[in-house]
């Protein structure tokens, strides 16, 4: 018997940037549904009111639309559904399933400091559990706590960690709704997903004690219990936490700051911690094809900037020429104009063979698109100065009505003013790329005056000789 095609969700809090680590959540959700024929939700878990914010929204937005995530529906918000989260708690009350709880402040710090002294976990004792209401303190507004199972366990059949089960006397009866009424995280997130009709969580492991007070709930309102699979959380390359220092940054900082493309950082998220056989290249359309849970690995995964930055070089050979002269273009100033973009794009194999990244590639590229006179660096001034003006004087004579103006044409014409001159050929070579990319590196230099062409090459090779 086929199984109902799955409904996941990525959930976010709007609090901050979409991590890294979230987005390789909400890409394990995307490729788990596109591969199972199901369907990938979003809801933004904005109930922190004080510190969500509308830019990092966007920015969530923003960041999974240039991953390439995307969701058929719109987006649930989840401080939208207050008033449905409280009216399910409500419905626990009236089954006798959840209860007033009237304990004052003081006496959970007095709760607190005692299972601290006796070496136990903090936990509320259970004390308005079976308590008349009709005795609660005058002035206290009381919270609604669930009356959850004392005795059994509580099992969880985890995609990823397998079976995993924690006794209910570990668990205390948990707040879901506060004193002023607006219900709590755990409430909201079990309300959302049944109502939502969400198969399958699938997040990280530090949610994995959040699910077995969740289960409660669903049981206690007799809702079928979604499937969990619980994602080992990413760490740096020292085994520690990640943090910004190993690369936590926003999804944003890879494609802004960093200049990676989105189909390398859609596939090294992949790869931290699922595999398939030895792949390490692997394009969308496989993905889909080969991902499923069962491949996700148990212990946490390392992030390696090397690693990612070495994948990014081989997407950008791959990519193609007139989408990475946009991209470049854009890290430009002033941005080229259209015939500067068409000279990007004809430039394009040659610079992106030697570039790792956009930053790379915006910075090799620039010399293209300057404006005449171009300005020489220090290393291309001073090779001009010490003889190389009059090497370039020459080859300038030679080739001022090169008939044959293509790299081919130009390098036979400076092999045989080296071989007449008594030089090597770098020694023609050199002076030619100072004056035509003002810096000694640059792609093959009789590739830049053919991409030039001869009146812009000529003119800048002029401007190089001006005055010397």
């Amino acid at each position: 018997m086929s199984r109902p095609a799955p409904i996941v969700r990525f959930a976010p809090s709007p609090t901050g940037y979409l991590h890294i680590g979230g987005a390789r959540t909400a890409l394990f959700n995307w490729l788990y549904a596109r591969h199972h024929g199901g369907t990938f939700l979003l809801r933004i878990e904005d109930t922190d009111r004080a510190r969500s914010t509308e830019d990092a929204i966007a920015k969530i937005f923003d960041g999974l639309a240039w991953l390439g995530i995307d969701s058929p529906e719109e987006p649930v918000f989840q401080f939208a559904r207050a008033a449905r989260h409280a009216e399910v708690a409500h419905q626990m009350m009236a089954k006798g399933l959840a209860y007033h709880c009237y304990a004052t402040p003081e006496e959970l710090a007095e709760m607190r400091e005692t299972a601290k002294k006796e070496g136990r976990p903090p936990r509320y004792d259970g004390r308005w559990r079976d308590r008349d209401p009709a005795t609660a303190p005058a002035g206290v507004k009381p919270v609604v706590r669930l009356k959850a199972p004392q005795t059994g366990e509580t099992v969880v059949d985890d995609l990823v960690q397998g079976v995993v089960r924690v006794g209910n006397q570990e668990l205390d009866d948990m707040v879901l709704l506060r004193s002023d009424g607006t219900p709590t995280y755990m409430l909201s997130v079990v309300v959302d997903d049944h109502d939502m009709g969400i198969t399958h969580v699938i997040r990280g492991d530090d949610h994995l004690t959040n699910t077995f007070r969740q289960v409660q709930i669903y049981r206690a309102m007799d809702w079928d219990v979604p499937r969990f699979g619980h994602i080992p959380l990413i760490h740096g390359p020292d085994g520690a936490k990640l943090s910004k220092r190993h690369g936590a940054l926003g999804v944003e900082a890879y494609r802004d700051d960093l200049g990676f493309l989105p189909e390398a950082v859609r596939n090294y998220l992949l790869r931290l911690g699922w595999s398939h056989g030895d792949e390490e290249i692997i394009s969308t359309e496989q993905a889909i094809a080969w991902f499923d849970m069962d491949a996700v690995g148990r212990s946490p995964s390392r992030f390696d900037m090397a690693k990612l930055t070495h994948l990014n070089a081989h997407y950008m050979k791959a990519a193609d020429d007139a989408r990475l002269a946009a991209l470049v273009a854009e890290r430009l100033t002033p941005r080229p104009d259209a015939a500067g973009l068409a000279l990007l794009t004809r430039a394009m194999p040659g610079l992106k063979e030697r570039s790792r990244t956009l930053v790379d590639l915006a910075d090799a590229a620039s010399f293209y698109v300057q404006a005449r006179p171009l300005a020489l660096d220090a290393k291309a001034a001073a090779l001009l100065a010490d003889g190389g003006a009059a090497v370039l004087r020459a080859m300038a004579e030679r080739i001022a009505d090169l008939p044959d103006w293509t790299a081919a044409g130009l390098e036979a014409a400076a092999r045989a003013h080296a071989e007449e001159a008594g030089l090597k050929l770098g020694a023609v070579a050199q002076p030619l790329r100072a004056a035509l990319a003002g810096r000694l590196t640059s792609p093959p230099v009789f590739e830049v005056a053919e991409n030039l062409g001869r009146d812009q090459a000529l003119g800048r090779i002029a401007d190089a000789l001006a005055g010397r």
